[in-house]
């Protein structure tokens, strides 16, 4: 059985992310989403406007995740002991080197393949940047 993990923020969810999460699942058995804890998503990108839980939630709910996990806090690699899984999905705009993500697993004792996800392009709702700054024309459009 191949085991993927997925890791995101995940925080409006959009068809980008679905789009990841089917990609992902098609690369094995069973699919393993690691939704970042509002603390880590905060120092890596920005705080998020849904909180971890309910992010958590609305990942769960979604027909390719086998299951869905808040993710540790502190060093990112230390869910690799948790889930260990087989391949490790990435997002075309995750700011993650394939190589140290390798090296880390392998000091875990893991063996893993990381594969790139393509971005999603059918529509401009693709990215939860985008789709914030699209809601701030709109408010300004309406002021």
């Amino acid at each position: 059985m191949v085991k993927v993990m997925a890791t995101g923020v995940f925080d409006i969810l959009h068809p980008g992310h679905v789009h990841f999460l089917n990609e992902a699942r098609k690369l094995g058995d069973e699919l393993v989403v690691v939704v970042a804890r509002d603390s880590v998503a905060e120092k890596m990108k920005r705080r998020p406007f849904i909180p971890e839980n309910i992010r958590l939630a609305m990942v769960s709910s979604l027909k390719p995740v086998d299951a869905a996990i808040l993710g540790l806090e502190g060093n990112i690699y230390d869910i690799l002991y948790l889930i260990r899984p087989d391949i490790i999905a990435i997002g075309y705009d995750q700011d993650f080197d394939e190589k140290k993500i390798v090296e880390e697993a392998k000091v875990r004792g893991l063996k893993v393949r990381v594969v790139r996800i393509s971005k999603y392009s059918d529509s401009e709702f693709n990215g939860t940047r985008k789709i914030i700054k699209m809601l701030k024309e709109k408010v300004q459009e309406n002021l």
